[in-house]
């Protein structure tokens, strides 16, 4: 097969991706999806007693949302030649994505430095738990871990709750869009010196920067965040709410949207109520004005109060399932879901890339590949023939 292009805005960039698990994948996809020829590199089944984490169900949807537009190279870089043939291709590749623990690149030989020596227009992108040095550097890393030791679990919950984990990977995604900005910045800034750089990015310090606002406050104002289930910390009425057939989002935050919201609900006598003058003082009585907002919202349905709030300019809207939220006529306007194909004819749906480019939009051109199923194809393209190939299958190197 040809190389795949899904986007002419990264076409001629080569990716070689030895990421596994979730947050260097996700960096990866973002660079396939929009044209980079990305290689995903994995050792021959067998070879890793962890390979059912990151390869276990290839056509399952988690592995195909998170690998699509790639092409794969299977490749045994504990042996001589398999670290040999990965060198070969470094030498034409510009990027190469790794999320081992930091001591392994080293004892490999396929650290930064290393790589730089045979192209110094390498970037190497490290994606790891703690960072690359450190007392925690050698630690492994979930994202389980770091939501509880990067703030989250205790901001997420009820008060009566305990700690709660997030629904979903928050280190892992964030982790793998930081590491992609870093990556298009290290190419940005390679166009004006010539040379590549080492990216590295960890769950840890990207879960805390995605608490953004919530450790803001505390560093500067002292002001410690705690469960609020969910309410807003700062700001109310914004939170859930009990219509007649369901819960409601509402996010009134502002004085000029709580003043739509009181007149739109037909009580704007609420916006002379001394104890809701202001969002501080919603804050400080939230218990009352969220007890009184139930009222109304009862006396009618969810769909009632979402078109006839967001009609007034007052956010909020209904609270999904998940195959709800694939069937909403903005989701699908969107394109948010698009199907493919594997190379057996297997229909696979993925999610698209949320960023939008006007003249070279990302695409999904390709399921995600079998196991290995462009190595000879790649072989080839970096000059071993065919009886080479042959021999490294048969030695275990590929």
């Amino acid at each position: 097969m040809a190389k795949i292009t899904a986007s002419g805005a990264l076409e001629g960039l080569r990716v070689l991706d030895l990421s596994r698990v979730r947050a260097g994948p996700t960096c990866v996809r973002m660079l396939a999806d929009f044209g980079a020829d990305v290689i995903r590199i994995e050792p021959p089944p067998g070879v890793d007693p962890n390979e059912g984490m990151f390869a276990g169900n290839r056509l399952g949807g988690d592995f195909q949302n998170l690998n699509r537009n790639k092409r794969a190279l299977t490749l045994n870089l504990k042996k001589p030649e398999g670290l040999e043939v990965f060198k070969r291709l470094v030498k034409d590749a510009d990027i190469v994505v790794e999320n081992w623990r930091p001591d392994v690149k080293a004892r490999l030989g396929v650290d930064y430095a290393s790589l730089k020596a045979i192209n110094p227009r390498i970037i190497l992108a490290s994606i790891s738990g703690f960072g690359q040095d450190g007392p925690y550097a050698k630690r492994p890393g979930f994202d389980q871990i770091v939501q509880g030791m990067g703030g989250l679990m205790a901001v997420t919950g009820f008060p009566e709750t305990g700690p709660i984990r997030a629904g979903i990977a928050v280190a892992d995604s964030s982790t793998g869009l930081y590491a992609a900005i870093g990556i298009l910045v290290a190419l940005r800034e390679r166009e004006r010196s010539g040379e590549g750089q080492w990216v590295h990015a960890s769950l840890l310090h990207s879960q805390v920067a995605m608490m953004d606002f919530q450790v803001a406050r505390y560093l500067n104002e002292g002001d410690e965040p705690l469960r609020a289930g969910n309410d807003h910390p700062t700001s109310s009425p914004m939170g859930m709410f009990r219509a007649a057939d369901g819960e409601l989002n509402l996010g009134a935050s502002g004085q000029g949207t709580w003043v739509r919201l009181c007149n739109t609900i037909g009580r704007p006598e609420w916006v002379d109520e001394p104890d809701w003058a202001n969002e501080k003082l919603r804050v400080k009585n939230r218990a009352r004005l969220n007890a009184a907002l139930d009222e109304v919202f009862a006396t009618n349905t969810v769909g009632h109060w979402v078109d006839t709030l967001n009609a007034a300019g007052v956010p909020c809207g209904p609270v999904y399932t998940v195959p709800q939220m694939v069937e909403d006529e903005q989701i699908r306007h969107l394109g948010v879901v698009e199907e493919t194909h594997t190379s057996d004819g297997k229909p696979i749906r993925v999610i698209t890339q949320p960023v939008t480019l006007s003249r070279t939009p990302a695409a999904v051109a390709t399921a995600a590949p079998y196991w290995g199923e462009q190595t000879d194809e790649i072989l080839r393209e970096a000059g071993y023939d065919d009886a080479g190939i042959a021999r490294m299958r048969a030695e275990g190197v590929i």
